[in-house]
This record gives C-alpha cells, structure tokens and sequence, in this order.
C-alpha cells in the first residue's frame, strides 16, 4: 500500500501526493528541470546538493536505473517530485527501478500532485524553501518546515559533495570511453563496449567541487590524464604538481560561498596557468577575475537552454543546472563576455583577453542533454597546447 507524501512551500502551497523512494522528511530548495530523459543524471549531480527536484515531463522512471551512467559517488539531492511515476522498467541496461533506488539512498520522493501548477508557480514567484516528507505530518507542520528552512543563499554545499582524497581519473582506460552497441556476432556485455581512447598526453589539475563523473569522461577522451584534487586543495599544492592546465569543475550552492576556491583561483590565474571552468568553476573563475555573481529568480535546469556565441553568432542548445550566474556588468576591461542566454541575456560563456583561460556556465558533457559543446574540450587542449608552443 502506497503512502501519503506532502510537500510544502514556504508561502504556505500544499501538494499532497503519494510517497516513494524512503520514508524520511528533508527540507531544500524547489526547483524544476525540464528534461525529457536523464533523470538518473539528474539525481547523482553534486550540483542539486539540498534541492528538491521537479521533474516537467510527466512520466518518469520507465527505464530504470542502472550503474554504468551515475554522474556522482551518490545522489545529493533533498527530494524528487515527479507526476507519474512509472509502474513498469522496461530497458535491457536497467540493474533496479527508480523507487529502489532512492529507498537505497535515503532520497524521499512524491509522485501524483499538479507539477505543471508548480512549475508555474515557481516561474512566476521564483524558486522557493521547501519540505517534502513521505512521514506522517500535518500541513501546519510542513509549511513550518519550509518557513525555517534558512536556504542556499551564503552556505557552502561543496565541502559536503567534494572528494575528500585527490585521485587520478581512470588509470586504467576502463570507464571513459564512448559508449557502443556491439553487433550480434560480437561477445560481452553490451553496455560496457566502448571505442577506443586516444593517449593521456596532458597532465592537468581538476579541482572538484562537486564534479559530474562524464566531465572526467570528456577530459580522457581528449586525452587529458586528469588529477581530482579536493576543492579546499591550495594552489601551493596544485603548482606542486606541475600541471599543464586547471579545470574547475561544476558544483553545488551559492558561489559567493566558496571564497577559499575563489582564493586559489585567482593565484592560479596570476601564475598563467591554462584555466577552464564549467557551471560553479565557471563562476568562480568569473569571481576571481573580478567579478560578482546574484541569485536567479528560478535559475536555468533542463537541456534546451540557449547559448549564442557572441563571436560566430551561432546558437547552441545546452544542458544547464544552475541557480547563480554572473553580473554582466561586474566583469573587468580584460574579460571579454563571448555566450550569452537567449532567452535572459545572462552571461554564459567569458575568456580572458591576455591570458589562457575561459569559462561557460552550461555542461558540454552533456549527460543528460544535447551534444552540441563537446568541442570545448577540445579547446580546452588547445588553448594549452597554444600555451605551450
């Protein structure tokens, strides 16, 4: 028998619904992406640490989940709000059902409420404190919870989601390389065939600040041997390794949280190391260049946001997750702005004029979303070997 869940705002919007996943109550900010697929992706990115997510399209959870396309060591996220949740998996690389797994992960979930009305209302008032329980609780008591709940705004989300010990991505060349269908005559396991990886010839530094497992994937396939540093890792011990390049990788909560990364950063960029940022590294590399960042009234999360390259005036639809962004007019006389969103004019892409390094707000990755971006990884390899010769 399936359970009652609620979920509350903080200006006193009830959805009752049904429970799933476990049977917890967690407080977070409600935000809604609109994704068609890549619901998996969505609940292992560090980046929605304490958000509750809502899904538009109306039926999730069909395909399952599996282990091979997790973006994280595990989901992050307070809760999940879906309109329908499946009642049959159907998909040969599915290992468990969406239910099971949020139940494995402490992650509650309601299903069954108006999430086109939410939506709406989150689009007109902006994102909102919430609470999602699947316990038993009156409304009363709920909408409290969303009330007290003190928010994102100034609280450091990425030394909860970071890699506490530096690593080395992949020495092994067995969880990068693109995924294939085998042909019927071929032997193994369909879901682990892979094309070949080019050679590991760039030794670089990533710092993670919550950093999405298909980033690390698109550093190797273009030939990137990739050293995961913890995000509180100081610049002394980054120059101590040496590196050909920096990348700062996406992450959760306020940017303006975060001033040790900003710190190292800008030390970083004095010592003219080869620097790309994506999401939260985007806006920490934005900061240590002197700029500011501000709240979104409900930020951008889905795969079909816009982004016009401001050099070539081409149009690329991305995946975004993020609800901060930069001040346009912040930025210094040596920082050129070259993407913005098309459909709020936010900035979405900056590189410096003198010096190696650049920066988008959106995920080339691409997991879940379109592939049109993947050439910045490319760039990022070149702008080092530029650097270099």
């Amino acid at each position: 028998m399936m359970m009652d869940a609620v979920l509350t705002l903080e200006d006193g919007t009830i959805f009752r619904g049904k429970a799933f996943g476990a049977r917890t109550s967690l407080c977070g900010e409600v935000c809604f992406n609109t994704s068609m697929t890549g619901y998996q992706e969505i609940l292992t990115d560090p980046s929605y640490k304490a958000q509750i997510v809502t899904m538009t399209c109306p039926l999730i959870g069909n395909y399952g989940v599996n282990k091979v396309d997790i973006e994280s060591y595990k989901p992050h996220l307070s809760g999940f709000v879906v309109r329908e949740l499946s009642p049959i998996v159907s998909n040969w690389r599915a290992d468990t059902d969406l239910d099971t797994y949020l139940k494995e992960n402490g992650i509650p979930g309601i299903e069954g409420i108006d999430t086109r009305a939410l939506t709406k209302r989150l689009r007109v008032e902006g994102a909102m404190n919430g609470f999602l329980s699947t316990e038993d609780i009156s409304n009363t008591d709920a909408v409290e919870k969303a009330k007290n709940w003190p928010g994102l705004a100034g609280v450091d989300y990425v030394k909860e989601v970071t890699h506490q010990k530096a690593f080395v991505w992949d020495e092994d060349d067995e969880q990068s390389a693109d995924f294939r269908l085998v042909n019927d005559n071929e032997k193994g396991d369909p879901r682990t065939a892979s094309q070949p990886l080019p050679d590991a010839d760039i030794n670089i530094v990533a710092l993670d600040f919550g950093m999405k497992y298909n980033i690390l994937r698109r550093l190797r396939q273009n030939g990137f041997r990739t050293h995961v540093l913890p995000a509180n890792t100081s610049a002394d011990a980054i120059k101590s390794l040496n590196p050909q390049g920096v990348f700062l990788s996406n992450g959760p909560g306020d940017p303006s949280a975060v001033e040790y990364a900003v710190k190292t950063a800008r030390s970083l960029m004095d010592h003219g190391y080869p620097m790309f940022g994506i999401c939260l590294g985007h806006q920490i590399l934005g900061q240590a260049m002197g700029g500011t960042t501000f709240k979104m009234k409900f930020g951008h999360r889905g795969g079909n946001q816009p982004v016009k390259d401001l050099d070539t005036g081409l149009v690329e639809i991305t995946s975004q997750n993020h609800g901060f962004a930069l001040d346009a007019s912040s930025m210094g006389s040596d920082i050129e702005v070259d993407k913005i969103n098309l459909n709020d004019q936010t900035v979405e892409g900056l590189r410096h004029k003198t010096k190696p390094m650049f920066s988008v707000q959106y995920h080339p990755e691409a997991s879940p979303g379109p592939h049109d971006s993947s050439p910045l990884f490319a760039r990022f390899r070149e702008t080092i070997g530029s650097k270099g010769s």
